[in-house]
């Protein structure tokens, strides 16, 4: 069945990007639109987007229109690209005074109006459009209210009369808190009943619970995150507002673009590889290595990192195992990423200390992702919670083992290898400490110096399939749910 869709997000690739949303978001936009749905995606129109690269044009009939909610009156355009490799519509909303900032999210005291009105515009522009959309897909607290916008401020609407709408929470952790005395900003001084009236006795309100509590079906990004976010450990607080809602609550583990992440055909690499081609992957292996002047002989394992350097990410595991890997083992390190100071000076000093084994590349850089991906023999992402991950299933695709806890996404798409079966994609471990994580490293590292049985498992795990025709046809059958209820 056919749907009218109308996806939100604070970031879409490849025009704007922080993390996975972004990658989530234009992928899932592609698939839709590939399998015949009138889907619309809409963004903010973030400085940092080139314009003239993307194509990006301004909608006639939709330039310098109002935005009036709440005590806040603002001014708007709407400009259009098609989505790379899809022809998909991507509207994205250009208001200097919110979106012309260097970076996409700040900690201002307007960042929660920034997305109100991303959320706002988003359904005028349907109204100016005649548009009704049977689904309105918000993703994590930036556009968490629309499901109470859509009962409230438009509830007037006919248009809306038959839309459903879907919450996708990507990361709990970012819940878009802001002050009770801030509540006129909302824009729904008649339904103020409907807030979470706890909160805002103590003082605050929550987007993302309000979207919890609002939405007609939420979902995560993998099945054991569905899982875990009822719990106290991994809830972040709004564990009740999810179990009281556990009935429309569930996992769907994210696609991975293999259009742009595949080493048959990867843009950024000077030759493919497949299954039946390793070798390739061992030039691309050696080649990197001389480039990065990184020391190495025929058995060398290279060790690859591409994360937000974040608590999350179980940076602290390695502060404590990458030091005595580096003095024990015939191993090289290639770390890129940002992010907490400390974790920064940590890997800068495994450099300094080992500088013809270890780089750290500070920042991000998709041309040197992909390389890591593609020239690395294994993976670290030792998270200590993960809605989902992506790079793990990218390292699957390349052959590149990752070495995972069983968490969140990671346990839904790395299955432990078993030497006596021969079945399992990588290295899992359980417990959060380090003897867990230098039990997971050595044995990859052990598995790595047996060719035959390091063949094994590569094949194991570049036969994986997360492709967005796998994943995306479970977002279909939401829609179906929702359409038909």
């Amino acid at each position: 069945m056919a749907h009218t869709i109308c996806l939100i997000a604070s970031e879409v690739t490849p025009y704007a990007k922080t993390g996975g949303l972004a990658d989530v978001a234009g992928a899932l936009a592609k698939h839709l639109h590939g399998a015949g749905h009138d889907l619309r995606l809409f963004m903010p129109l973030h400085a940092v987007i080139d314009r003239s690269l993307h194509a990006v044009a301004p909608v006639p009939g939709f330039v310098d229109l109002p935005l009036e909610f709440g005590p806040h009156r603002f001014r708007y355009s709407l400009h259009r690209a098609a989505l790379p490799h899809s022809g998909a519509a991507v509207y994205m909303i250009d208001c200097p005074e919110l979106y012309a900032r260097p970076v996409l999210y700040g900690d201002a005291p307007d960042e929660h109006l920034r997305f109100l009105a991303l959320t706002r515009a988003t359904l005028e522009c349907c109204q100016r459009m005649g548009w009704s959309p049977q689904i309105l897909h918000c993703n994590d607290w930036h556009t968490a209210f629309g499901p109470l916008l859509l009962r409230t401020a438009y509830a007037w609407d006919a248009l809306f009369a038959r839309t459903h709408s879907v919450l996708t929470i990507h990361n709990i952790g970012y819940q878009g808190v802001f002050p009770a005395d801030r509540v006129a900003d909302l824009g729904i001084p008649a339904d103020l009943g409907r807030l979470h009236q706890d909160e805002l006795r103590a003082g605050r309100i929550n987007s993302l619970r309000h979207g919890i509590l609002y939405a007609d079906a939420i979902t995560t990004v993998s099945p054991t995150y569905a899982r875990e976010i009822l719990t106290p450990r991994y809830g972040m607080g709004l564990e009740d507002s999810l179990r009281e809602r556990a009935a429309v609550l569930r996992g769907i583990l994210n696609g991975v673009d293999y259009d742009d992440w595949d080493p048959r055909h990867d843009r950024y690499l000077p030759r493919h590889f497949g299954p039946g081609s390793l070798d390739v992957k061992a030039q691309l292996k050696h080649e990197f290595l001389e480039r990065l002047k990184l020391r190495h002989g025929p058995r060398t394992a290279l060790l690859g990192i591409v994360s937000r350097l974040t608590a999350q990410k179980g940076l602290d595991l390695l502060v404590d195992t990458l030091p005595v890997v580096l003095a024990q083992r015939d191993v090289c390190l290639m770390a890129l990423g940002s992010g907490d100071a400390h974790y920064e000076s940590f890997l800068a000093s495994l450099q300094q200390r080992y500088p013809d084994r270890v780089v750290f590349h500070r920042g991000y850089s998709d041309p040197l992702a992909h390389w890591v991906e593609a020239a690395s023999d294994i993976f670290l992402m030792p998270s200590l919670y993960e809605p989902c991950g992506l790079n793990q299933m990218y390292s699957l695709r390349y052959g590149t083992i990752p070495i995972v806890r069983r968490t969140g996404g990671l346990a839904d798409s790395v299955q432990q290898y078993d030497e006596a079966t021969g079945q399992g994609t990588g290295i899992v471990f359980d417990d959060f400490d380090v003897p867990a994580m230098a039990w997971a490293l050595g044995r990859a590292l052990d598995l790595h110096a047996r060719p035959a049985e390091w063949r094994r498992l590569v094949g194991n795990a570049m036969a994986q399939d997360f492709s967005w025709q796998r994943q995306g046809v479970l977002y279909e059958q939401l829609y179906d749910e929702l359409a038909g209820a």
